[in-house]
């Protein structure tokens, strides 16, 4: 079976982790252009602070894992958006959430092959579950 092609789900995902910012107020760009390293800029005027943003996105249902290897960011947003399984049925479900410092996804990346982050070796994953507050804190330091 041929790779499914999910470029336009994976901009979905950027929009969607774009959206959810917002929702948190925190103030957040999109890149237009393909900046290696980050799709989205969050922003405090106030403290001139600003986050890159790399989102990564899953088109399969309870997808395990997601590949990483570029890490000039300061966030990474992985988006499970649930879709299914490529080759039809299964559950299709709302859109998961998981933020992380990059410093985390690092810490357990296994270099070399395809780069791929398994959700099991990230230690208390549910604590990332939706935690747009980390990068409003991030924000909220001093420059």
């Amino acid at each position: 079976m041929p790779r499914l092609d999910t470029k336009l789900e994976a901009e979905g995902a950027e929009f969607l982790a774009l959206g959810q910012m917002l929702l948190q107020r925190i103030p957040t760009y999109k890149t237009y252009t393909n900046m290696p390293g980050y799709d989205l800029v969050a922003t405090n005027p106030s403290t001139n602070r600003s986050a890159r943003v790399q989102v990564k996105s899953r088109w399969r249902t309870g997808a395990p894992g997601f590949i990483i290897n570029n890490f000039d960011c300061e966030f990474v947003v992985v988006v499970r958006l649930n879709r299914g399984h490529k080759n039809g049925g299964g559950n299709v479900l709302p859109p998961e959430f998981f933020v992380f410092p990059v410093a985390v996804v690092q810490s357990i990346h296994q270099p070399g092959g395809w780069g791929k982050v398994h959700f099991r070796h990230i230690e208390d994953l549910e604590s990332f579950r939706d935690n747009w507050q980390q990068v409003a804190d991030f924000l909220a330091a001093p420059a």
